[in-house]
């Protein structure tokens, strides 16, 4: 199983927004980074666990936890002009951006903030507060995972 940390602006998709979707699972899209698109396009798969990250609001933070449901599929918003992502240069016989279905395992009862995060020194090398890392989408370890989920309690 591979761990994920997946930021998502709550302005734009919280996990308030996945709670009410049906049966708590929908598609993670719009993801227009290469090396993001290659974590979800070559590495997740089926049953690996994300925490989901509330990203560039008043406080960042880990916010719960969601199961990855599907293999990677061609991210259909590239190819429609009237979507927010939509990518013209995408061809839809040879996709560019990839998607996966997620699934809220649980929301955390106490968030973990990134403040909290940078004063672990535990988890120091995480690839979350390493300096000008701003990907949408991180591996992280299972040493992270567990330390995190400890933190939460």
């Amino acid at each position: 199983m591979n761990y994920w940390l997946m930021k998502s602006e709550p302005d734009a998709y919280s996990i308030d927004h996945l709670a009410v979707q049906k049966k708590q699972i929908d598609h993670w899209d719009g993801i227009r980074n290469y090396q993001a698109r290659n974590f979800i396009r070559d590495d997740m798969m089926m049953g690996d666990l994300a925490f989901f990250y509330h990203s560039s609001c008043e406080i960042p933070a880990i916010v719960g936890i969601i199961e990855i449901v599907s293999s990677a599929y061609p991210d259909y918003t590239a190819f429609d002009p009237a979507e927010k992502y939509y990518d013209p240069k995408s061809d839809i016989n040879n996709p560019r951006w990839f998607m996966v279905d997620v699934f809220l395992k649980r929301k955390f009862r106490h968030h973990v903030s990134l403040k909290a995060i940078r004063t672990e020194t535990e988890l120091q090398d995480m690839r979350l507060v390493q300096k000008g890392n701003r990907l949408s989408i991180l591996p992280i370890t299972k040493r992270e995972w567990n330390h995190i989920l400890m933190m939460e309690n």
